[in-house]
């Protein structure tokens, strides 16, 4: 079983009558890319803020690598990039992170890895200001970097970038796991946390509505066939596979994964019927997603 990188329990943010974040449960595991998912104004950023220590909780608990928020310990251990990076404009990039490195006590060295691991080796000396947003954004995820944290907590990396900078950071993203970092990360974007992430937390209204692991979330793969006549091809699908199958208006829906579907081809095929589709159907993040927020404004 993972060691547990990050729990809360009851994690509440008040600001005077609005509650922020509302009775957030929470657990990060080691090794792990966990999305953070919810539209803007969830409650994402509040609660990275207090995991990183920089704001404290109005109830609740949480631990971070064993520790409380804000210790030294988990300081020197994680590495946090939260609502977009800051940098002194008239720097070059290079000497950004050796200020934060030496704010970090740690050696020129490390500034240098920092920069090859996020792709800037070769614009280094470069100001700061000179940087595109994508670069902006990598070299946010440098000095999150520097010292080696265990963890990482990203907010919104991939905010503001065009498709290349996005699908460039989510390499970014899934290289630095694969290094062995914990990356938390928040973000709206369904496809982005769809793609990368090994477990999803969904917020909304400050509220953890599920957590899960993607697959978990998605549910089990079905099939969707097409055939003419139907009235050839239904009987002989539903003995193809046990019975498992209903007519629908986009066709006939069975409850089988992919490794069925020669199987019921063949049934169609033999059964006298046109066989005009055949495709694995499963829900989308996004569509669980709404399913998870319509229940929570019913409620």
């Amino acid at each position: 079983m993972k060691d547990s990188i990050v729990v809360t329990a009851g994690l509440t943010k008040r600001y005077g009558t609005h509650t922020a974040v509302d009775g957030v449960a929470m657990r990060v595991e080691s090794g792990e890319i966990y999305g953070f998912l919810g539209p803007n104004g969830a409650g994402k950023t509040t609660t990275l803020r207090m995991l990183a220590g920089l704001i404290r909780p109005s109830a609740g608990s949480a631990t971070v690598l064993g520790h409380a928020p804000g210790d030294p310990e988990v300081v020197r251990r994680t590495g946090v990039l939260i609502e977009g990076p800051g940098f002194y404009p008239y720097l070059s990039g290079r000497d950004n992170l050796r200020v934060l490195a030496g704010y970090r006590g740690v050696g020129r060295a490390a500034v240098e890895d920092a920069l090859a691991r996020v792709g800037l080796a070769d614009r280094a000396g470069d100001k700061f200001r000179t940087y595109s947003l994508g670069m902006k954004q990598r070299l946010g995820v440098g000095a999150a970097l520097l010292g080696h944290p265990d963890l990482l907590i990203l907010d919104e990396p991939t905010n503001g970038l065009d498709p290349a900078g996005m699908a460039e950071m989510r390499s970014l993203i899934t290289a630095l796991a694969g290094d062995g970092h914990t990356v938390l990360l928040s973000s709206h974007m369904l496809s982005e946390v769809q793609e990368i992430c090994d477990r999803v937390g969904v917020i909304s209204g400050g509220r953890l509505l599920t957590e899960s692991t993607v697959a978990e979330l998605r549910g089990a793969a079905s099939l969707l066939l097409r055939a003419e006549p139907l009235e050839l091809a239904f009987p002989a699908v539903r003995q193809a596979v046990g019975g498992n199958a209903l007519l629908t208006a986009g066709g006939i829906r069975i409850e089988a994964g992919p490794e069925a579907a020669p199987a019921v081809a063949r049934a169609v095929v033999a059964a006298g019927a046109d066989l005009l589709e055949l495709r694995v159907d499963e829900k989308s993040l996004e569509e669980v997603f709404f399913e998870l927020t319509e229940l929570e404004t019913v409620q």
